[in-house]
């Protein structure tokens, strides 16, 4: 995820812009400029399969341009199109008479990460059975026809088949236990985001709050770990003597503390530096519960943010609310700020200029 980090921080800063102006009445969510503002900021993210199986095709020694293709499929329109006509009912997909499961790609790292991984294997197996004769049209061919089906009928849907698994886990433990169900999906939330898993409670957040005007177990959770990978980012800026990683951290806490996005924090930080990964899930456990006992849920799907708290505020009970609303995100910010510097860090060497 190393090389990605630049276009998460710049993406991730744009729409921290773009989201400032509109709350200041500087731009209109309707103008055009705020349109275009917001697609570039958004691109980075929306195209970041691409991007990680680039990557990943380095680390992994097969084609990088295959890599990008194979992901491309993922994002085209209208296979795009067909998957969310798939989620809302409308009709139902296959592939040489072998069903499709709905799934969401854009955002995800984790499915473009193990295609790559599997296109490898497929690369040198390809490479092997065809006649040198006909390696420059048939070899790519027969890759892109065996590895994008694999991709689209085995890795996407497993990640899907996990996340319904933790979903339904995550409702059967709020029916017995209550609170801990959300302190429990603080705690996994980034993984959830890292996998794109996080993606089959949309649905679901959705028609609670339309059925009921609030959603108490998924939203509520994400105070913590969202908040708390912006404390470890700030912490990780304070300890580091790498420049550039104290640049990046202090990016990315801004990013996740004001605007609730978390992948510049989650991928240019905590999981780059794999201890505050697991100080951000304590801290995510903790606040979770905590928020569980409050009673907190969220009137709106909005990713949670010291900006954006308000939406836990309780109308039958204004005053009760915000006190635990402020001591939840006080609580995240400094409990993984401490966390970070108990638990610790390897720092990242600053590379030493050469004179050449």
């Amino acid at each position: 995820m190393s090389p990605l980090i630049p276009p998460i921080i710049g993406a991730s800063m744009l729409k921290l812009v773009v989201m400032l102006l509109q709350m200041a009445g500087v731009l209109s969510a309707e103008s055009d400029t705020y349109i275009i503002l917001n697609s570039i900021g958004d691109a980075a993210f929306y195209f970041l399969p691409i991007m990680v199986a680039a990557s990943a095709a380095k680390k992994f020694h097969t084609n990088t341009y295959l890599a990008m293709a194979i992901a491309g499929v993922l994002l085209y329109p209208d296979f795009r199109t067909l998957m969310e006509s798939v989620t809302a009912g409308d009709t139902a997909a296959h592939f040489l008479g072998i069903p499709i499961a709905s799934v969401k790609y854009t955002h995800t790292v984790i499915p473009a990460f193990c295609m790559t991984w599997i296109l490898s294997y497929i690369e040198r197996f390809i490479d092997r059975i065809t006649p040198a004769v006909t390696k420059n049209f048939l070899k790519p061919m027969l890759i892109i026809l065996i590895a994008a089906p694999i991709g689209i009928l085995v890795v996407g849907p497993a990640g899907i088949m996990i996340g319904e698994g933790i979903s339904a886990f995550i409702y059967f433990v709020q029916d017995k236990i209550g609170f801990l169900a959300v302190g429990i999906m603080g705690a996994i939330w980034p993984l959830l985001v890292i996998t794109g898993m996080h993606r089959v409670f949309t649905p679901t957040i959705l028609q609670t709050i339309s059925d009921t005007g609030m959603e108490g177990t998924v939203m509520p959770s994400e105070i913590g770990a969202n908040l708390s990978l912006g404390g470890v980012s700030l912490a990780v800026a304070l300890k580091t003597k790498n420049s550039e990683l104290r640049q990046t951290a202090l990016a990315a806490a801004s990013s996740a503390l004001i605007a609730g996005a978390t992948e510049p924090a989650l991928y240019g930080v905590a999981v780059r530096l794999k201890r505050p990964l697991i100080a951000s899930m304590i801290t995510g456990f903790v606040c979770g519960c905590l928020a569980g006992i409050a009673g907190l849920a969220s009137r709106s799907m909005v990713s949670p943010s010291v900006l954006t708290v308000i939406q836990f505020i309780d109308p039958a009970n204004p005053t009760g609310s915000i006190i635990w609303i402020v001591g939840i995100t006080l609580l995240s910010i400094v409990l993984s700020f401490v966390l970070t510097l108990i638990i610790g860090f390897e720092d990242i060497p600053e590379e030493k200029e050469t004179n050449a």
